[in-house]
């Protein structure tokens, strides 16, 4: 078998190419260096391992070896996996998304030899079909026009317009705006005018699940009690757990819906998706007490544990889409390890099987009938159409007939910033759900974390971790995920060494990332890639949240535990810097409207003294837990060096005690204290007060 470069990387995307015969490159000096030598553009190829898209086009092209010979012919062509290096595919997105309106993976991009964007596409058929042309006439018709000087003329033209386009998107600045909470009034009009009433959701079909919209109104709805704002994320998280989006039997969901009722999914899990969903059905939970909704969290987190968790604690990316149908089968195919017969049903289920397909909606010839591409004929994906009942013995055995299957394809890289997402769910199980295991899942990949992706000499952080080996800076992101996972984690655990890493990585963080100039946190630092084209600032919440919002509201949780003034001018400057975002386009940023429901909020420092090994400091944090109190920010003082850590930044800390040798509460507002109690009923009272 030939291998070409990619074969020493270690990324799993970068390895799934390193038999193709396209001459590949990885992302790099060498490769320009090679465009310039020969004069050729530069093809760059971005995707990600569990990408079915990016799966089809390597088999229909890049394993061809006549549509290979066209691309080493014409092209220097580089491969870059877009969870790797972030920087690079947002800079190409937002150029395809300028050219095109559109965007996707696998995207393919063609640049100059100075890395200026000339055209490009998503997916590219092996032959014309569906308006697209074939892949090889898209590389004979740049090539070729390359080595045509008025072709190549215009071509660089059109690169330079491009290029100048971006820069001045990147370098665009409102005028601060002073925040205001009519906007998340607005911003809520704006959510109520996209939703779907029917399935849940705020587009038509394909549906994503958001998690950023639920993060914003549950907080909407905690600020307001607007019961509306509550249905609509309730009632969309109900509609996605019944949905063939959702795992019913080993947990976790799926990338998004190819149709508007969440039955057909696309099937990659991703780490990232999965621990922010978790996160917003525990608090739907808490909002609204439903033992559904707390199932689904449960089922989602332990999916992770079982099959994204490395050994030392770390999580791994994702799982694809993709695998084989049996053992003997040579071709990979989507949903295939996830789908069923009834007559597969019925023969592990026996007896039980006629009820159990009548309640998950199986049918003889199949219920995949919505499916746009005919992948799932005959085969049903498990849905809940009856859910009074969830056949949890029935629901064990399939589950085990399943797992002898061949299994997806696992990335089993660890991301620094995914990680902090999982962090957090894991912590926030443990706060609401008391489960001794989601803390253990929550410490450890901390410590994964500050042992395999820290370095405390620089305190800073790497992007990825594979195989023993570290491997790119980190761009922003990862720093604000990790840090509102340590927040979380100290919440949940009360060890300071959190807080105190949490401190020092927000201070890297500003000192790399923040636009001081003009507020909000650019994605790359200046030194981290300097072939990069420009710098950018995300100026959404999307599948993940921005950098900037999750940055402002850590900022302004720090600020509660540190009394850092300049952690609340920074977090005021970001987002006045992004108030005409907010006011224009308000769900465009709504984990945004999140930080600024808290900048606008007075936030009680629920402040508990005791010790977490107590019975009675247990029953206190349960009250504290057990409803929807997203603007506060909880202490633990037991006497030790963690009091007298906190203290020195707190002083009016320092004269709390026990009152009456039993653990004992105080709710506080800008230091200043309510009446302490160590009745669990009267914090309560003073909660909803």
């Amino acid at each position: 078998m030939n291998f070409n470069r990619l074969i020493h990387e270690k990324s799993p995307y970068l390895q799934q190419h390193a038999t193709n015969p396209v001459d590949w490159y990885a992302w790099g000096e060498d490769a320009f260096k090679q465009a310039r030598a020969e004069d050729k553009p530069i093809l760059v190829s971005i995707g990600y391992s569990t990408c079915h898209w990016c799966h089809v086009m390597e088999k229909e092209s890049y394993e061809d070896a006549s549509v290979a010979a066209l691309m080493n012919q014409y092209l220097v062509n580089i491969k870059v996996d877009r969870e790797e290096r972030p920087d690079v595919d947002k800079i190409y997105m937002t150029a395809l998304s300028a050219m095109t309106g559109q965007g996707g993976w696998p995207l393919n991009i063609f640049l100059t030899p100075d890395l200026q964007p000339i055209f490009g596409g998503t997916y590219f058929p092996p032959v014309a079909r569906w308006g697209q042309p074939a892949w090889a006439d898209v590389v004979t018709q740049v090539g070729q026009a390359w080595r045509d000087p008025d072709s190549r003329k215009k071509m660089m033209e059109a690169a330079s317009s491009i290029t100048d386009a971006l820069t001045k998107y990147s370098s665009v600045s409102h005028e601060p705006v002073q925040s205001k909470s009519a906007w998340l009034d607005e911003a809520f009009q704006a959510f109520k005018a996209t939703y779907d009433p029917e399935h849940g959701g705020f587009t038509a079909a394909p549906k994503f699940p958001m998690p950023v919209y639920h993060n914003f109104l549950l907080r909407y709805y905690a600020r307001t009690k607007n019961q509306e704002a509550l249905e609509m994320s309730l009632q969309t998280l109900r509609a996605m757990a019944k949905g063939g989006i959702y795992d019913h039997l080993g947990g976790g969901f799926s990338r998004y819906s190819t149709d508007d009722r969440w039955h057909i999914p696309h099937f990659e899990k991703m780490l990232y998706d999965n621990a922010q969903l978790a996160v917003n059905y525990l608090e739907a939970f808490q909002a609204a007490h439903e033992d559904d909704l707390k199932r689904v969290a449960e089922e989602t987190l332990h999916y992770i544990q079982r099959n994204l968790t490395h050994p030392e604690g770390g999580f791994y990316s994702a799982e694809d889409a993709d695998s084989l149908a049996s053992a003997e089968d040579k071709e990979q195919r989507e949903g295939v390890f996830y789908v069923w017969s009834r007559d597969e049903i019925l023969a592990v289920l026996g007896e039980e099987g006629e009820a159990f397909c009548a309640a998950y909606g199986v049918e003889a010839d199949g219920n995949a009938r919505l499916d746009p591409h005919g992948e799932f004929v005959g085969k049903n994906i498990l849905y809940r159409r009856d859910s009074r009942h969830l056949f949890t013995e029935a629901r064990a055995k399939l589950l085990a007939v399943r797992q002898k299957r061949p299994r997806p394809h696992r990335d089993d890289k660890i991301i620094s910033g995914w990680n902090g997402l999982a962090i957090s769910a894991f912590a926030k199980a443990h706060q609401i759900l008391g489960a001794p295991g989601y803390l253990e899942s929550a410490q450890c990949a901390a410590g994964f974390l500050q042992k395999n992706l820290y370095d405390p000499k620089t305190q800073s952080l790497s992007r990825r971790w594979k195989d023993g080996e570290r491997q790119g800076k980190a761009i922003a992101d990862d720093y604000a995920f990790v840090v509102q996972g340590l927040l979380d984690l100290y919440e949940a655990d009360f060890n300071p060494a959190w807080l105190d890493w949490g401190v020092e990585l927000t201070d890297t963080m500003n000192r790399r990332f923040y636009d001081a100039l003009k507020g909000g946190f650019f994605m790359t630092a200046p030194d981290q890639d300097e072939r990069l084209l420009l710098r950018i600032k995300e100026d959404m919440d999307n599948v993940e949240p921005s950098a900037s919002s999750v940055a402002v509201l850590n900022l302004l949780r720090l600020a509660q535990y540190t009394s850092r003034s300049d952690f609340l001018e920074i977090a005021d400057k970001t987002l006045r810097s992004f108030g005409t975002n907010l006011m224009e386009a308000p769900r465009a940023l709504p984990q945004m409207l999140v930080a600024l429901d808290f900048a606008l909020t007075e936030p009680r420092q629920i402040v508990i003294v005791g010790t977490t090994a107590s019975p009675d400091t247990c029953e206190m944090l349960q009250v504290i837990r057990k409803d929807y109190i997203p603007v506060k920010t909880v202490m633990l003082l037991d006497g030790g060096p963690a009091q007298a850590r906190l203290s020195g930044s707190l002083p009016f800390l320092r004269e709390m005690k026990a009152v009456g040798g039993k653990a004992t509460a105080y709710v506080c507002i800008r230091q200043t204290c309510k009446q302490p109690t160590n009745s669990p009923e009267a914090l309560e009272h003073l909660l909803k007060g």
